[in-house]
């Protein structure tokens, strides 16, 4: 039976959808037999890790494959029609008319050379034939209705002259300018701030309900389907496994693929003492690797019978509406889906941190500020004076042995600059670092070897700080033999012991980085950062570019490796479900400073600086029970060249007018540091009595 039954309401459907691309191994399957449809109004959320067909899937829905892809056979009727065999040119007048597409690069969909009103315009005058005045008009409207910030003078830039949310939104008003049917949206909120994907994604629900129109939303983030998606579609190498309302399949999934999926994550309220994450083992095989006649996922199943290996399981309808590709969907829809019990992390005992614990690395009024020339006629004379860019302004924070800090905050805050200033990349422009009671103020050209070898770094992006000349095992024994962690004679079996400790075996020694997938590459990444045996590991945001299999089990990795070594980690993330689950202390960045501090447990909840409470209520939650408090920030982060006077935060804040006829406070003087807890500092003129009377951002309905 199909994964989907289509009625004369679907505005699309697609029926027994398969696609292939030629490749030097012959015509290889990427999409098998995939059936799904959408009503008028309503929003399909397509989730599966990468590789999976998804991309793949949307971009046939206008065949636009490239050379090398085609159409093997299926349907794909669209309002009635069919779409499969058009021409170039009917399929060119669908696309950005009655179907648009929304990109995750928003570069990519925009030309460089045009002005932005030039691009908008040119979608009406292509579609419509509008006159181009109109269209000026129109698409300076439509920027309006996107909650684009004095659109008239956004028109008369270009696109690298915008932040990558205002890139963004300037895509979905070009998608939305006809008013098409059918919207597609390729993880259009990956690469932005929670705060500004918050703001798109409410943009995505208004302009859904005023026009009415359609949704496919591709995303791997689970949180973003459960807030938008009304129905729920689950890919697994190139095939549909799941597939109902977003609700059911949240609550009684009934493939293996999909509860592995939802394990992976961590929600907002949990931790590491009280649940442990599960990651899916293996990973998703090539497209000319998958069977034609057993399970496609049944070597990484917990649930596999011999039977699974041995057919290719029929499509089950569980409920109206909800069915899997499993032998064992209707056993499983039966158990509700619950995170494993057991701490995963450091014992309680292990956690706690005495005030008078000397700590391993002290910041004291840490400053670190970019030079910038004023741009004006003067300085073409050698005259103009300079500006800096206050990326860490007077920042002081304790990191404490054995424990993980967790700092969290929009683009911009700081947060890189602050890890690039300990590990010896930037230098100080004022203020103290001091590791184990020793100075480290100096860059890391200046430093002695000892200190370069207690604190190391793991990169956001593997692939920059991996020499594709060199093997694995190469890279993982050169700081090995700078640092003499052991004799020469037992640099192999060191590199061998941290390729094991990583969940790597030996055969990796001799793999280049083109030959791993992204997590592999970031787990050489962790051991090469390890190999020192330092005493600080930094994580500049090391799972944000992961699958969420991939992503639990690195986090799972350094867990380990910190409970085994007593190891302490400096972690950054954009994710704060993340944050909140990996560590043991959270630091709120915004604009260069510290605005509150503490451990973990005391930041998520009551009382909030007004900073993490907007941070908080913008997290999409992979829980459809879950209700959040809808706490949005206006405008834009200001310029770290010019920040504001008073509390940075002031112009953004939505909880001025708390402080009644002392709001001018805000604007006048820095905010003082009043203590919410042990260990738990908020700086903010509000007093803590007010802060604490707010309602918790998140609350669970039972």
């Amino acid at each position: 039976m199909s994964p989907s039954s289509p009625s004369k309401d679907c505005l699309l459907e697609v029926e027994h959808l398969f696609v292939s691309y030629k490749t030097r191994k012959g015509w290889i399957s990427a999409v098998k037999d995939v059936s799904f449809s959408i009503g008028p109004g309503e929003t399909l959320g397509l989730v599966g890790e990468s590789g999976c067909g998804k991309s793949t899937v949307a971009f046939s829905l206008v065949n636009f494959l490239g050379s090398n892809g085609r159409i093997v056979s299926g349907s794909i009727r669209f309002e009635g029609s069919e779409l499969v065999g058009r021409s170039r040119r009917e399929l060119n007048r669908l696309r950005g008319n009655r179907i648009s597409m929304v990109y995750q690069n928003p570069m990519s969909a925009l030309n460089p050379t045009l002005r932005i009103g030039e691009q908008l315009a040119e979608v009406l005058t292509c579609h419509r034939q509008m006159p181009k005045a109109e269209a000026r008009d129109r698409a300076a409207a439509m920027l309006r209705r996107v909650y684009m910030p004095d659109p008239e003078q956004v028109m008369a830039r270009y696109p690298h002259q915008l932040s990558g949310g205002q890139q963004q939104r300037v895509v979905i008003a070009m998608a939305m300018l006809n008013r098409p049917a059918l919207l597609i949206m390729d993880e259009p909120t990956t690469a932005l701030d929670v705060t500004v994907e918050a703001a798109v994604l409410d943009l995505v629900e208004d302009l859904k309900e005023e026009y009415g129109t359609s949704i496919l939303f591709i995303t791997h983030n689970l949180g973003v389907v459960a807030r938008v998606s009304d129905k729920l579609c689950v890919m697994y190498a190139g095939e549909v496994v799941e597939q109902g309302p977003m609700e059911t399949v949240f609550t009684h999934a009934a493939h293996p693929y999909t509860r592995g999926l939802l394990g992976c994550v961590p929600r907002l309220g949990s931790t590491k003492k009280v649940f442990s994450l599960e990651p899916i083992p293996g990973r998703v095989p090539a497209p000319w690797e998958r069977p034609d006649d057993a399970c496609v996922f049944a070597p990484r199943c917990r649930h596999a019978l011999d039977s699974c290996r041995q057919q290719k399981p029929p499509w089950l309808d569980v409920r109206p509406g909800h069915g899997a590709r499993c032998l064992l969907a209707v056993d499983l829809t039966e158990k509700p889906l619950q995170l494993r019990g057991g701490p995963s992390g450091p014992t309680d005992a292990h956690m706690e941190t005495p005030e008078e614990d000397h700590p391993l690395l002290q910041m004291q009024d840490v400053r670190v500020y970019y030079e910038q020339r004023k741009t004006s006629l003067r300085s073409l004379f050698g005259l103009g004076g300079k500006d800096f860019v206050r990326a860490v302004d007077r920042v002081s924070l304790s990191v404490f042995r054995g424990r993980t800090l967790g700092i969290v905050g929009e683009s911009g805050c700081g947060k890189s600059s602050l890890l690039k200033a300990i590990i010896g990349l930037e230098k100080l422009n004022g203020g103290r670092l001091e590791f184990l009671g020793v100075d480290i103020g100096k860059t890391v050209r200046h430093r002695d070897l000892e200190v370069i070898r207690e604190i190391q770094m793991v990169f956001q992006n593997p692939d920059a700080t991996l020499n594709p000349s060199y093997s694995v095992g190469k890279q993982i024994a050169r700081p090995i033999r700078r640092f003499r962690t052991v004799p020469k004679g037992q640099v192999r079996a060191e590199v061998v012991r941290l390729l094991q400790a990583v969940r790597l075996g030996p055969e990796y020694y001799d793999r280049y980085p083109r030959q791993l997938s992204g997590g592999e590459k970031q787990r050489v990444g962790i051991a090469r950062a390890l190999a020192s045996r330092p005493d600080l590991v930094l994580c500049d945001e090391p799972v944000s570019a992961l699958d969420v299999s991939v992503q639990a089990a690195v986090l799972n990795l350094l867990m380990e490796i910190q409970r085994e070594l007593g190891t302490t980690l400096l972690f950054i993330a954009h994710d704060l479900s993340v944050v909140r689950y990996f560590s043991d202390d959270v630091a709120v960045m915004y604009l260069g400073q510290i605005v509150e501090r503490g451990p973990a447990e005391a930041i998520y909840a009551p009382p909030y600086h007004p900073y993490t409470e907007a941070l908080l209520s913008a997290v999409p939650i992979p829980d459809p029970s879950a209700r959040q408090k809808r706490i949005r920030l206006g405008g834009n982060v200001p310029s770290p060249l010019d920040p504001p006077s008073g509390c940075r935060f002031h112009t953004r804040c939505p909880r001025r007018d708390l402080l009644g006829n002392e709001s001018h406070l805000c604007e006048q003087e820095p905010p003082p540091w009043r203590r919410a807890g042990q260990n738990h500092f908020i700086a903010c003129h509000i007093p803590l009595e007010t802060l604490t009377a707010l309602d918790p951002v998140l609350h669970q309905v039972s």
